[in-house]
């Protein structure tokens, strides 16, 4: 939370965050780190506890931001995320999985917990009292959402990859992106719906 600047990062797992925190840490007013619950707070969880403090203790009202990554690449990032060795025979490894398989995986209703990690479009989703992202950017729009920060700031900021996984990005099925298109239209359909810098 930035207090001059009256804005709060809201931290979506796998958009680039942690660079965002590294670099604004300085100037940040509160930081969360832990539990992962609060410290990757969704729209409601900020709802619920966090805006009510700013508002009745604060006596401010915030502005929010958020980044959202393409959804494929997003799921992407989660499986080589959980490739890693150290979670090697852990339920949440991917080792022994294709990215086709865990895509499939998280579609389910029972999702195992390898493939349990959540919905972008659930965690921006606005609340019925109006709270929302008010500046949504994609991961991907370096430009956008950097030239943001630089305006809200007032000054240059280095950003520097931070919590990236190695290797090249999985490739997924045309038949199962398809399905995961059909399957959950909701992830796209709030991607493309966010504007862009170019």
């Amino acid at each position: 939370m930035f207090w001059k600047e009256k804005l709060v990062l809201l931290s979506v797992p796998k958009t680039g965050t942690t660079a965002i925190e590294a670099a604004l840490a300085h100037k940040a007013s509160m930081i969360v780190s832990d539990p992962p619950e609060l410290k990757h707070a969704p729209v409601y969880r900020y709802n619920r506890f966090f805006r009510p403090m700013f508002e009745k203790a604060c006596k401010a009202e915030m502005e929010t931001f958020a980044m959202m990554r393409e959804p494929i690449s997003w799921l992407g990032s989660w499986y080589k995320y959980r490739q890693r060795p150290f979670l090697d025979g852990s339920p949440n490894s991917t080792a022994q999985v294709s990215f086709d398989e865990f895509v499939l995986a998280y579609m389910r209703g029972d999702t195992p917990p390898f493939a349990n990690v959540g919905s972008q479009a659930r965690f921006l989703e606005p609340r019925p009292n109006g709270t929302k992202i008010n500046y949504l950017f994609r991961y991907e729009d370096v430009d956008g959402w950097r030239g943001f920060l630089q305006d809200r700031f007032a000054q240059e900021i280095t950003f520097d990859r931070l919590n990236v996984s190695s290797g090249p990005a999985p490739e997924l099925s045309q038949k199962t992106e398809q399905r995961f298109r059909r399957k959950m239209p909701e992830e796209f359909e709030l991607w493309d719906s966010i504007q862009t810098s170019s």
